[in-house]
């Protein structure tokens, strides 16, 4: 058996059980998500999230950024544009939306930047709160 590299974590996604959805509030019992990296305390890291048929998230904003890839179905944004397999969507901090999917869908999604603020034409690290 190999040995286990220093600093390396390794998650079989298709054999961990998902989380029940609730990172808009409300829980959504036709999304879930499991977390990667991503802490709930910082709002920051990675996730996959998986839509059933029919699933639409609650319309929400972005304190950081919030980038996405489709891995499996299709997504339909607010904005009526479907996104497929390989399609990637970055949202920048401040953006407003929701999105729904008839298929069912699989994204991975990255976000970051939640504890950042714009200055001057670019980001800047802010004090953690207490």
């Amino acid at each position: 058996m190999p040995e286990a590299a220093a600093g390396r974590r390794i998650i079989a996604t298709r054999s961990v059980p998902f989380h029940e959805y609730d990172m808009e509030g409300p829980q959504q019992r036709d999304m879930s998500y499991l977390p990667l990296s991503y802490r709930k305390d910082t709002r920051e890291g990675c996730y996959l999230m998986r839509m059933d048929p029919g699933a639409v998230t609650i319309a929400h904003d972005h304190p950081g950024f919030e980038e996405f890839m489709v891995l499996e179905g299709e997504l339909i944004d607010g904005d009526g544009r479907r996104l497929r397999a390989g399609d990637f969507v970055s949202y920048e901090p401040g953006t407003h939306h929701n999105s729904r999917t008839e298929s069912g869908c699989v994204l991975i999604v990255f976000e970051w930047g939640a504890a950042r603020t714009r200055l001057a034409g670019g980001w800047v690290q802010c004090a953690k709160p207490r």
